[in-house]
């Protein structure tokens, strides 16, 4: 004799159940698979049924687990400036280091990959983030022509695409967990964030007196009290910059008209 389960029950059960009587819920359904007088078609139904509700418990525990990353997590220093539109922003670096051991300590993992953008010349990035058996996309679509603030080409195509990767994953590492940008970090603990090394601090010194530049601006553009203190990942756009500036000043005076 066939037994008889009413499924209108159990299915009515689940959608009130928090996630303890889900669990039992599932052990019940795991049991009654087990039973052999349950027939075939009931059973593909207890299994489907299984894995609804085990999707809607790891669903769950993500949601909870990325709200407690989130009330531990502050806003986030910028540590790096782009050469192009002279902005600051915090590098992949900087997040990374401040996000993973809150991130990681809740659960949770992330993945970076590459899917296909239907634009030409992007690239679509890829971060898979998982906690807990449940796995959530977020995407975004970066260009990658090699084109700068001003639509001249900056770099090589090879280039573009490590640079449109680089900055996909920083962008998505940032609204995944919805991370203020901010001047000075909340904790004003920095300190970890790695300088230039001395060697690179005695170059810029002697490029400074080489080119002309004014070391205060260039101090007082970082915030900082001495070229020691300016980040490692500022030191090649500070090279740029000072290089740039010199060339503007030389082409500025080529231009005035001889007395």
């Amino acid at each position: 004799m066939n037994t008889v389960i009413d499924m209108s029950k159990v299915s009515d059960r689940k959608e009130l159940a928090p996630v303890s009587e889900a669990n039992a819920l599932i052990a019940a359904i795991e049991r009654a698979a087990r039973d052999p007088n349950v027939d075939i078609v009931k059973m593909k139904e207890l299994f489907a049924m299984r894995k609804e509700i085990a999707a809607e418990i790891a669903e769950t525990a993500f949601n909870n687990a990325m709200n407690a990353c989130q009330a531990e997590m502050t806003p986030i220093a910028t540590d790096a400036v782009n050469p192009q539109t002279r902005s600051k922003y915090a590098s992949y670096g900087k997040l990374d280091g401040k996000l993973r051991p809150i991130y990681t300590r809740h659960g949770f993992s992330i993945s970076f990959n590459e899917g296909k953008s239907e634009q030409a010349d992007h690239v679509l990035v890829l971060a898979y983030v998982s906690n807990a058996g449940h796995t959530r996309l977020y995407q975004a679509d970066m260009p990658a022509d090699g084109k700068g603030a001003k639509g001249g080409d900056v770099m090589t195509k090879t280039h573009a695409v490590g640079a449109a990767k680089s900055y996909g994953k920083r962008y998505l590492l940032k609204d995944i967990f919805n991370i203020a940008i901010g001047e000075e970090d909340k904790d004003g603990n920095d300190d970890h964030y790695p300088r230039i090394t001395e060697q690179q601090a005695a170059d810029l010194k002697a490029l400074i007196t080489e080119h002309g530049g004014n070391l205060g601006k260039l101090l007082t553009y970082f915030k900082v009290q001495s070229l020691a203190d300016i980040h490692a990942n500022n030191f090649d756009w500070s090279v740029a910059e000072i290089k740039r500036l010199s060339a503007a000043r030389a082409e500025a005076t080529a231009r005035r008209p001889s007395k």
